[in-house]
């Protein structure tokens, strides 16, 4: 475990492993943290570090990071963070695996600064479907559990930082033009549940020029096949 501390941000992460770097961004929504990923269907931390250098990030005010909280954040507060920790650690290029709300810090990532991924993998996305309640439901739990850290932000506060997060459409971090203009090669593993609904994956995988959908992949001999596919994925665009 290491800490990179940014101003008034504390970003707790763990690198595992040696060669080209891959940064991981964890599932659990609001609560993304990268011990998250014990449990999921396929753990990166497991997977790759033994080829690769894996970053694994805990998001501000998750796991183990903290941070101020504002009424004007949203998905470009979390897109400054990523790219600062990229850039204490020296990282210049690398690949990019994330799962959940990983989805749309990838696509942030992806508009902000193409040029610094090599490749993405993008497993179950997030992703705004007639589910938008169940995103601000999610968000709500999240606050009430670091509210009392961050007794400066009023309700109004909160619901402007929520809107900022969860009112968007789509991958809600790039439109449909943007992802089709988006070049940097792609392997989303299809969502199927409420919060990762399906269409999303799907219209993803549809846009991105560069991208590839794999449906079954979270169990059985589906999930074998998946381990390789995402090795022999990241090896082809490695540098």
């Amino acid at each position: 475990m290491a800490v990179f501390e940014n101003g008034s941000v504390s970003l707790h992460y763990d690198v595992e492993g040696d060669g080209f770097p891959v940064l991981l961004i964890a599932p659990g929504g609001m609560r993304s943290a990268n011990e998250l990923w014990t449990g999921m269907p396929w753990n990166p931390r497991s997977a790759l570090s033994g080829a690769y250098r894996v970053i694994g990030m805990d998001q501000r005010n998750a796991g183990r990071s903290t941070g101020p909280v504002g009424a004007d954040d949203g998905w470009a507060t979390y897109t400054r963070d990523q790219l600062s920790l990229l850039d204490h650690l020296g990282v210049e290029r690398c690949h990019v695996v994330g799962m959940c709300i990983g989805g749309p810090y990838i696509m942030g990532l992806l508009t902000a600064a193409p040029e610094r991924f090599a490749s993405a993998v993008v497993l179950q996305p997030v992703g705004i479907d007639d589910n938008r309640q169940a995103m601000y439901d999610m968000f709500d739990q999240w606050v009430g559990m670091i509210d009392d850290a961050h007794v400066d932000m009023s309700d109004e506060d909160w619901t402007s930082f929520r809107s900022a997060m969860w009112d968007g459409e789509f991958v809600l971090t790039a439109t449909a033009e943007q992802v089709a203009a988006c070049t940097t090669p792609m392997l989303v593993a299809m969502g199927n549940d409420l919060y990762h609904p399906q269409s999303t994956s799907r219209r993803l995988a549809e846009l991105a020029p560069n991208a590839q959908l794999v449906e079954e992949w979270k169990q059985g001999e589906a999930l074998v096949a998946f381990d390789g596919i995402v090795t022999g994925f990241l090896a082809e665009h490695t540098p």
